[in-house]
């Protein structure tokens, strides 16, 4: 048995946890994935497997190599798509990754109307704050904000954000406009931890790096908690722009501080595998990139 049906056994057995569940899935005998597990195991000089009574469960090396095994499958399979004449025309399932709020308000329309224009693909999104690892956790299409951290991705500028500080015009009327950055010990700030796990904002003043710790008079967990909090005038908070766009178009919120505003992020759209992408990789990558690069919260005029 060569290594590619080796490590098809393996993610076979761990499917169900169990050598005989594995045995009827591929339609082979018991011995058979015995021995092949333990030609792997050999092989590679690690136990991967713990087996007892109740079955088998992962070893620390086992549950490295099977993110490696579902990893290389997928590239075998996309590999074997791509000779087959399957990349001509978008099909099969698309995994996409955003940050939480990005998600919400700009990607998800995208994302239907790319779903109706494609029907034979189906599209996975993962909207979380936390940067993903495109390659080890199988993400075909990112937003990434800021820094590019793998220069091995195909990244396409879409756009760029800042952070900003903002309140309510009723707050604002209340208990004054901070004119530094330094006045923000005097007044009521709205912390979320999504933007920042410590309380302490960043400023560019006379063009030297500035921090400011503050004191929150209300801390939220995500940055809607924040928003929806500033907007009824209990303080002020900080987040990226595209996140109150619309507020600060409508006169919700005004920023403040803007003359201390620290550098715009760029916003890339990140895949992996550049001209080699399977059709619904490159499909979706034209239709956002398209969209997002006329979408003014990122892209103001």
């Amino acid at each position: 048995m060569d290594r590619h049906h080796e490590m098809q056994v393996f993610m076979a057995v761990l499917s169900d946890l169990s050598l005989a569940a594995a045995a009827r899935r591929l339609e082979i005998s018991a011995p058979t994935v015995t021995r092949a597990i333990s030609a792997l195991e050999q092989r590679l000089g690690v136990t991967l497997l713990q087996r007892s009574t109740r079955g088998v469960s992962l070893t620390e090396a086992g549950e490295r190599f099977a993110s490696d095994c579902r990893r290389i499958l997928a590239e075998v399979n996309e590999a074997e798509a791509s000779a087959s004449g399957l990349h001509i025309e978008p099909r099969g399932v698309l995994t996409v990754a955003t940050p939480l709020l990005f998600g919400q308000h700009l990607l998800m329309p995208i994302i239907l109307d790319y779903l109706e224009d494609y029907p034979q693909v189906q599209l996975v999104s993962h909207f979380s704050d936390r940067m993903p690892n495109l390659h080890e956790e199988g993400v075909d299409v990112a937003v990434l904000v800021g820094d590019l951290p793998d220069s091995s991705l195909f990244a396409l500028k879409v756009g760029s954000i800042r952070r900003v500080i903002c309140a309510s015009p009723s707050y604002l009327a209340a208990y004054g406009t901070p004119a530094t950055p330094q006045a923000l010990s005097t007044h009521r700030i709205i912390h979320s931890s999504a933007d920042s796990r410590l309380p302490e904002w960043r400023f560019l003043e006379r063009q030297q790096a500035l921090s400011v710790s503050l004191r929150p008079r209300l801390s939220c967990a995500t940055n809607q908690a924040a928003i929806a909090a500033c907007c009824l005038g209990a303080g002020l908070t900080r987040c990226m722009s595209y996140q109150v766009h619309r507020q600060l178009h409508d006169g919700q919120l005004q920023a403040v501080l803007e003359d201390y505003q620290t550098p715009a992020l760029p916003v890339h759209l990140v895949y992996r595998e550049g001209r080699k992408a399977a059709a619904r990789v490159r499909s979706f990558v034209d239709f956002a990139v398209a969209r997002l690069r006329i979408e003014p919260s990122i892209n103001p005029s």
